[in-house]
C-alpha cells in the first residue's frame, strides 16, 4: 500500500514559483484544505507522542496454500502485498492549545501548528462548524480517509484526508456516497458536475491479469460514488446475448458474464436511489461477428425504455435524468435509430473516439479525452499521471452559470465533458498491468486533488481556476480493501457547486 504524500503552499496568493513540497523539512507548518460549502473553524490541537503501527495485507489465496493451484489462481487474481506503516496515539496529551483559526468554505490555510513529526506524532484537531464541533487524529492508525467524530451530535459529515509528507490536511464534506447527487440542483448540466467513473467496470472476477480492472463489483461501485461506467460487450451474429468482454476476453475465467445481468444490478441500485444518474459508455468489443449496427438495434428493443433510459443526443441536466441511464456509445446507429429524436440520432454519440490520446475530440463535441494508455515501461507511468493532471486544470477551468446567476444566457452552449481515463496497461510487462499502475496512478491523484486541484495557477499549465470541477475520472482498482478514498476527492468537489446556490 502507498504512502500518501503532499504538495503545499504557504497560502494560495503565493506565486514565488516555489517547488510544491519541501522533502528535507521534517514536519512542516500544518496546512488545512476546507473543501467544503460550511465555514470551519479550528479551535483545539492537542499533540502526542504517536506509535507505529505494520498492518500487513496479503492476498487470501496466499495464505491458504503454497501448492501449484494456489500459484495459479493468483497468477489470475492478483493482488498487491502491501505493509502499511501508520500511527496510533501513545500515552496521555504531551501538549495542549486553544487557537482560533476560521477557514471560508474552499480556503487554504497554512497555519503556524507544526505538523506532526513523520511517524512520531499524532495532531488531534477540533473543529467547530455551525455550533457543532467535530474531532479528528492527523495522522491516524489507518492510512485511508477518517470521517470525522462528532463529539456533540452534529447534523454535517466531514471525511479527513492527511498528506503527511506534507503536512496537508484536505477536509471534504463527500461521506454520503450512495446518494451524493441529491445535494446537487436539477438544473446544473452533468458536465458540471465532477463525476467518478471506473475503467471496464464490471472487471472484477477471476480473469488474466490484464483483462482485470476492478477490485470490486457494480453495485459496490454504484454505493461508494461511482456514476460513470465503461462497459465492453461482445456482439455474435448467431444470438442476441451481448456477453461482457475486455478488447477479445471475456471477463471472467469461471463462466461468461452478460450485459443483461449487468443492467438488473443498475436497476436495482437506482431504484434505491433515485436522486442518481449512470452514465453507461457501451462499447462493442471481442471476437464477435455481430456489428455495430446490431448492438444498437439489440440495445434499443430489448433494453430501452423511457423510465429507464436517456438517449436524447444532448448533455442533459441533471433534473432531466435522476433514475436513469445515460446511453454515451461508442458505437454506430443503426440507420433507423439515426432518424430518432427528430433525425438527430439515438443517445450521446460517442462513435468517433479518440485514441490513445492526451487531449483528444469526441467527434460529436460532446467531450475532450484523456486516454493515454499504451504503457511500454513502468517509467512512462509518469507521463500518464501528469497527463491526468493537466485534463484535472482543464476540467476545473469551466463555469457554468444558471438562471439568476450574473453573466448568465440562456442560449449559452454547454460545455463538453472533461473525460480523463487513469488506466493503462501492456499485456507483455506485469509491472504495466492495470493493478500495477493503478497503484501508482491513484494515489497521485489523490495528493493532487488534496493539494493542487482548485488553486489558481497551480497545475501543471497555471491555468486559472473556474468552478474547479474534476470532470469525469474514469479508474482502475478503486475500493481495493476497502479504500475509497480517490472517489471521495472526486465527489467532494461538488461541494463548490453548492455554493453558488
Amino acid at each position: 500500500m502507498f504512502k500518501r504524500h503532499c504538495c503545499c503552499f504557504t497560502s494560495d496568493e503565493s506565486s514565488d514559483g516555489e517547488p510544491l513540497c519541501n522533502p528535507i523539512k521534517m514536519a512542516a507548518d500544518l496546512t488545512i484544505r476546507n473543501l467544503t460549502a460550511t465555514p470551519l473553524e479550528l479551535k483545539v490541537v492537542e499533540r502526542f507522542e504517536g506509535e507505529a503501527t505494520s498492518v500487513a495485507v496479503k492476498d487470501d489465496v496466499k495464505k491458504l496454500a503454497a501448492n501449484l493451484t494456489s500459484k495459479i489462481t493468483d497468477i489470475f487474481n492478483s493482488s498487491s502485498e502491501a505493509v502499511s506503516p501508520n500511527v496510533r496515539i501513545k500515552g496521555e496529551v504531551r501538549d495542549h492549545r486553544d487557537v482560533s483559526i476560521p477557514l471560508k468554505p474552499f480556503e487554504t490555510l497554512t497555519t503556524d501548528i507544526r505538523a506532526a513529526d513523520p511517524g512520531r506524532e499524532v495532531l488531534r484537531l477540533t473543529f467547530e462548524s455551525e455550533g457543532h464541533r467535530y474531532r479528528v487524529d492527523v495522522p491516524s492508525a489507518s492510512q485511508k480517509s477518517i470521517t470525522m467524530e462528532k463529539l456533540d451530535g452534529g447534523p454535517n459529515e466531514y471525511a479527513a484526508i492527511y498528506i503527511s509528507s506534507g503536512g496537508c490536511l484536505s477536509i471534504f464534506s463527500s461521506a454520503n456516497l450512495p446518494c451524493w447527487m441529491r445535494e446537487i440542483r436539477d438544473e446544473y448540466p452533468l458536465t458540471a458536475l465532477s463525476i467518478p467513473g471506473t475503467h471496464n467496470s464490471p472487471t472484477c472476477h477471476v480473469a488474466l491479469p490484464s483483462v482485470r480492472c476492478q477490485a470490486v463489483g457494480v453495485r459496490e461501485q454504484l454505493e461508494n460514488g461511482v456514476r460513470f461506467l465503461d462497459i465492453r460487450v461482445n456482439v455474435s451474429s448467431e444470438d442476441s446475448d451481448l456477453t461482457l468482454v475486455h478488447s477479445a476476453f471475456p471477463i471472467s475465467l469461471t463462466g461468461n458474464k452478460y450485459f443483461k445481468e449487468l443492467v438488473e444490478v443498475i436497476y436495482s441500485f437506482l431504484d434505491a436511489n433515485p436522486s442518481e444518474t449512470i452514465i453507461m459508455s457501451v462499447k462493442r468489443e471481442g471476437t464477435g461477428r455481430g456489428t455495430d449496427q446490431k448492438l444498437s438495434k439489440l440495445l434499443k428493443e430489448r433494453f430501452y425504455s423511457e423510465k429507464r433510459w436517456y438517449t436524447e443526443p444532448r448533455i442533459p441536466r441533471l433534473g432531466e435524468v435522476r433514475g436513469r441511464i445515460i446511453l454515451l456509445r461508442r458505437h454506430f446507429n443503426d440507420e433507423s435509430l439515426n432518424r430518432e429524436w427528430g433525425g438527430r440520432g439515438w443517445g450521446l454519440d460517442g462513435s468517433a473516439w479518440p485514441d490513445n490520446c492526451e487531449d483528444g475530440r469526441v467527434g460529436s463535441g460532446i467531450a475532450r479525452v484523456q486516454d493515454f494508455y499504451e504503457i511500454d515501461q513502468s517509467t512512462n507511468i509518469q507521463k500518464k499521471i501528469e497527463l491526468a493532471r493537466k485534463h484535472l486544470e482543464r476540467a476545473a477551468e469551466g463555469v457554468c452559470l444558471l438562471p439568476g446567476q450574473e453573466g448568465f444566457r440562456e442560449d449559452a452552449p454547454i460545455t463538453p465533458f472533461f473525460i480523463n481515463f487513469l488506466s493503462a496497461s501492456n499485456f507483455f510487462n506485469a509491472n504495466c498491468w492495470p493493478e500495477k499502475i493503478a497503484a501508482k496512478a491513484n494515489p497521485a491523484i489523490v495528493e493532487y486533488l488534496c493539494s493542487r486541484h482548485g488553486r489558481n495557477g497551480k497545475g501543471p499549465a497555471g491555468l486559472k481556476v473556474g468552478d474547479a470541477a474534476t470532470g469525469i475520472v474514469v479508474t482502475d482498482w478503486v475500493g481495493l480493501r476497502g479504500d475509497w478514498d480517490l472517489i471521495r476527492c472526486i465527489v467532494g468537489w461538488n461541494a463548490k457547486l453548492q455554493l453558488k446556490n
